[in-house]
């Protein structure tokens, strides 16, 4: 079964970083979560569309002359 909202613990996991900065994310309000009482849930999607918010995509270099050119 596949979890639709994790813990803290397990979006820092899920995230491949430090529980500390997840935790820093939620303070800041710089992510989507969800209380449940006293506990903190973050869907797996905004943690998704969290990560891709901050993509970057690669520069396409061609060269011309021995120069590069963008």
């Amino acid at each position: 079964m596949e979890k639709n909202y994790l813990t803290v613990d397990e979006a820092a996991e899920y995230l491949n970083t430090g529980v500390r900065f997840v935790r820093r994310l939620i303070a800041e309000r710089r992510i989507a979560f969800h209380k449940v009482g006293v506990h903190v849930r973050l869907a797996v999607a905004d943690l998704d569309a969290f990560v891709m918010a901050g993509r970057v995509e690669p520069v396409r270099v061609s060269w011309s002359a021995g120069r590069a050119v963008a």
